[in-house]
């Protein structure tokens, strides 16, 4: 497509509020503009590579049954996703953590993957920056650059970029050294010199000496735009959104500001910026077009899963129905085993499901990591959600609630017509869940198991409060505003509008509300701030940094630079290793009461039918009983009267955002059976 070209410089920067750009939004405007490519190219970090893959492998469905219903009509243009990092380069080995005197910390440099092999050591490359190169940034060094070029292509970045250090500081001989260092690890085929011009000063300084340089030493030149907001007009949210990462004011004179020209530019207005250097923009799609990293997505793959080896050598299918046989009689007896049928064919589904859908290791790693806590003294929750439903795993005790006792159905948590990988949610003792976590590391590898990044969103209530901050508006006027939005999961601006009549009028008639509310919907749900996810954990069958990029937490942990969502759609083991201080608490008490009463309490035995348990909870005198404790619960609790364990899980199923409408009428049927009418027989 002549004239048509990638930006390679769309900076999204999550851990800095450095960019105001959904990647969905910049992929729909790129296919609008004609652009058949665009880079995400985050500075230090991959954050958004997966993201990246489902947006355009989403947009480009569509696009493609856009045009092929409209053949005779304008196409719409697919978009290639290219991945790659601004990574930050330290002048000195990444091992020598000080600054050189006259010299920044670091410079900037952007690194392209052209190929599978290139992704791969970007990935490694990103990784070693911050596992072993923080120092104030995650920094790479010239040795890691040669360590992992293969399959990059690499460009000289922006005005913070090494070219542009030494012609600020008028030694462009030292630029031309820098960039015959580079080119001495890349080759003279994959490094380009980058222009970039948004107006500033420095940059019209340095751009004459960097097109000087470039033909002096037969490099190509490439034309790029940082963006760092989609469209001119949205320069003054991005403002704000600066102004709430770095925690300044909107008034505040000295504060980090933007040239108004880091937008998502048009093919027509790169070529009018680099007329003098129409080479540079056409460069810009030939490296579009050498760019070709497919990342494979599928949820449903087993073949990352760590091999889990059965102690006998048998096949892990042959060992998984060992286990759960033996595990089947433990749980109802040799007797009930051999004479029910039924029983055994419920398990023998089970077992075929999980086989068919290659998940036997799944299941043998979650049992041996769940009987080692327990061996170990180490509390483990009884199960919930839809893995309970699962006869395998009461039998391997991966569970503790009967599934037949409870008419619990398998095809929730497994189904192969709906395939989705089994998702167990696993509590353990608050004060002794990192035990767990170590022993699995020894199992399988400290460098295979690591724990997973989560991103803190401006969400509704926050946003508000932030950007009232930023505009310097009065903190109860802010307080009460956010207030005002519903406490509900998922909540949004535009639904709040809906769901409150006061905040509705008060966006209609306050002027400064309304501008108010506009900027914060504008910058709602963007990235906040990075931390370590409370529960998620990937269990790889090689080196994590093989698979995900890698950074480092406040604390020193590792963790995985891609979410849980996305690290399941690359088909990755994801456990999830949940603290829970309920846990703890029981064992607490059992202790207490093994040592005041003499009495040894086991609690995987205790009676369901307790009636004084049950009135007790009737009372609504709840405090410490989980999931009871809120003053809902417990006001229901005291309509609810429950007089058996079902009771109690029909009334924590029916609490929650929706099926709450219908605990009146839940209240009154229980009371009054004779009103309960059904729509159906089957019901």
């Amino acid at each position: 497509m002549p004239g048509s070209f990638v930006h390679l410089h769309n900076h999204t920067e999550y851990s800095l509020l450095d960019g105001a750009v959904h990647i969905k939004d910049l992929i729909a405007e790129c296919s609008r503009m004609g652009m058949p490519a665009v880079a995400v190219t985050d500075h230090g970090n991959l954050f958004g590579a997966i993201e990246l893959v489902m947006e355009t492998n989403s947009l480009n469905k569509s696009v493609a049954a856009w045009n092929k219903e409209h053949p005779e009509g304008p196409q719409k243009q697919e978009v290639k996703p290219i991945f790659g990092c601004e990574v930050y380069l330290s002048p000195t080995p990444i091992s020598v953590k000080k600054q050189l005197p006259g010299r920044r910390k670091y410079t900037h440099l952007l690194l392209l993957a052209e190929n599978e092999t290139g992704w791969q050591n970007l990935v490694k490359l990103v990784s070693r920056s911050h596992l072993e190169g923080f120092y104030y940034k995650p920094r790479v060094d010239m040795e890691t650059l040669r360590e992992f070029h293969e399959g990059l292509i690499c460009c000289t970045a922006c005005i913070a970029g090494p070219l542009n250090e030494w012609l600020l500081n008028d030694q462009p001989e030292k630029a031309e050294e820098a960039l015959l260092a580079l080119k001495d690890i890349f080759g003279d085929d994959n490094i380009f010199v980058e222009l970039q011009d948004h107006g500033m000063e420095e940059q019209k300084k340095c751009l004459p000496e960097l097109v000087r340089i470039a033909r002096k030493t037969n490099t190509p030149i490439v034309a790029t735009n940082d963006v760092h907001f989609l469209r001119k007009e949205d320069h003054d949210m991005h403002d704000v959104l600066i102004c709430i990462g770095t925690n300044e004011k909107l008034a505040s004179p000295k504060r980090m500001r933007y040239s108004t020209e880091v937008y998502l530019k048009s093919p027509e207005e790169m070529r009018e910026v680099f007329k003098d250097y129409p080479e540079a923009v056409e460069n810009t799609l030939k490296i579009a077009e050498r760019c070709n990293v497919t990342i494979k997505l599928d949820s449903t793959s087993t073949e990352k899963y760590p091999e889990f080896g059965t102690p006998d050598g048998s096949s892990r299918e042959e060992y998984l129905r060992k286990v759960c046989y033996k595990g089947l009689e433990e749980r109802y007896g040799k007797e009930r085993v051999a004479a029910d049928k039924e029983l055994r064919d419920r398990l023998d589904y089970e077992l075929g499901i999980i086989n068919q859908l290659k998940f036997p290791s799944y299941f043998l790693i979650t049992a041996d990591f769940i009987n080692w806590a327990k061996d170990h003294d180490i509390p483990v929750g009884p199960g919930r959600g839809s893995a309970a439903g699962s006869l395998v795993a009461y039998a391997m005790k991966i569970t503790n609630i009967d599934p037949l006792r409870f008419g619990l159905i398998f095809e929730r948590f497994l189904n192969p017509e709906r395939v989705s990988p089994p998702d167990i949610d696993i509590d353990f003792c608050y004060e002794r869940r990192q035990e767990v976590i170590e022993y699995v590391e020894r199992k399988y590898g400290k460098d295979k198991v690591v724990q997973i990044v989560t991103f803190g969103t401006l969400a509704a209530k926050g946003v508000i409060r932030d950007v009232a901050r930023v505009l310097d508006m009065p903190y109860n006027f802010a307080d009460s505003i956010s207030k005002m939005v519903p406490n509900e999961l998922n909540m949004t601006l535009n639904r709040a509008l809906e769901l409150n009549p006061e905040l509705r009028n008060l966006y209609e008639q306050n002027e400064q509300v309304h501008y108010l509310i506009d900027m914060c919907k504008k910058l709602e749900g963007l990235p906040r701030h990075t931390s370590m996810h409370a529960a998620g954990v990937v269990i790889c069958q090689k080196p994590a940094d093989e698979f995900v990029p890698l950074s480092r937490g406040s604390d020193g942990a590792i963790t995985t630079q891609f979410t849980m969502t996305t690290i399941e759609e690359l088909g990755l083991l994801k456990m999830d290793f949940l603290g829970l201080r309920t846990l703890t608490v029981i064992k607490n008490a059992v202790r207490n009461v093994e040592k005041t009463h003499g009495i040894v309490i086991d609690v995987d035995k205790i009676d369901y039918d307790d009636k004084k348990v049950l009135a007790s909870l009737g009372t609504g005198r709840t405090d410490g009983v989980f999931q009871l404790e809120s003053q809902g619960m417990k006001n229901f609790m005291k309509e609810l009267k429950p007089q058996n364990l079902e009771d109690v899980i029909a009334g924590i199923s029916l609490y929650r955002p929706g099926p709450m409408d219908f605990i009146p009428s839940y209240i009154k049927g229980k009371n009054n059976p004779d009103l309960v009418t059904y729509e159906t027989p089957q019901l």
